[in-house]
């Protein structure tokens, strides 16, 4: 099911700045018998992508009733939210006045090959994502590298792309946040120049420091990445991937991906 500004239809304004430029930020979820879980923290996230944009972020209780609603009686699913700045004339300064755009969609949850939770191989992407600092962290509507990266493979062998910045630091995933464990500490990469913050990503980060586990964000050498005792990939749909093998070199496996998977399948209390 679809909403678009609370009604049930499937179009957009031709001059929707969405469409036009890629003028908006989005969040996906999951929702478990009709209550959209971690939604805190994913409305706290899309309202600090609206203000890096300098847009309007709807209504925490509007966007919330509106997931709720495309969900319907499912049992569970995934929700993707698409907050847009809204219609504007030809040309890429904004309006003065504009009202937001609101886009909620429904769809079956991802269905995965059963082995993957055994492991999972990442397609080194040769797809470079740029350097901008002003949008490092937002998840934008601007997906055109990650659609890129995604097509440069074809193997069911992959579960997941890794993406490098200019520098060979390894940033993230096409669709998920990275971590590496190095003597029993959590690093995941620094996401000052590029890359999107994921909610997964934090919930992990709080959940280490909760458990008394160092967990620090740096730059990560594709080489580093190579060589940790272990590697996973996380995003709010597929939980904690153990990766077991970065393009043909196999990674080192461990049980701490194991142990974050319960964290996050622990319950966490929502407003």
């Amino acid at each position: 099911m679809i909403r678009v500004n609370g009604v049930a239809r499937s179009v957009v304004p031709a001059t929707d700045r969405g469409l036009a430029y890629g003028d908006g930020v989005f969040r996906t979820l999951p929702v478990m018998h009709g209550r959209p879980q971690h939604w805190r923290r994913h409305y706290a996230k899309l309202a600090s992508d609206c203000l890096r944009l300098g847009m309007i972020c709807p209504d925490r209780d509007l966007l919330r009733a509106e997931v709720e609603s495309v969900a319907g009686r499912q049992s569970e699913c995934a929700v993707k939210i698409m907050i847009t700045r809204g219609k504007g004339e030809r040309g890429y300064r904004a309006p003065t006045h504009v009202e937001p755009t609101r886009v909620v969609i429904s769809s079956a949850l991802p269905r995965y090959p059963r082995e993957y939770a055994s492991g999972v191989a990442l397609f080194p992407c040769r797809l470079i994502l740029s350097a901008q600092p002003a949008l490092a962290g937002v998840k934008h509507l601007n997906r055109l590298e990650n659609v890129l990266a995604r097509a440069e493979w074809d193997d069911p062998r992959y579960a997941e792309g890794l993406l490098q910045d200019d520098s060979g630091h390894a940033i993230c995933g096409t669709m998920s946040n990275l971590f590496v464990v190095e003597g029993g500490a959590l690093y995941t990469p620094d996401l000052g120049r590029c890359g999107v913050a994921g909610v997964t990503r934090e919930r992990v980060m709080e959940a280490a420091a909760r458990r008394g586990m160092k967990c620090m964000s740096q730059a990560l050498e594709f080489d580093r990445v190579l060589a940790a005792d272990e590697v996973f990939v996380v995003n709010s749909l597929i939980g904690a991937w153990r990766v077991c093998a970065i393009g043909t070199i196999a990674t080192r496996t461990g049980d701490v991906t194991a142990r974050v998977q319960e964290w996050l399948d622990e319950p966490e209390a929502d407003d």
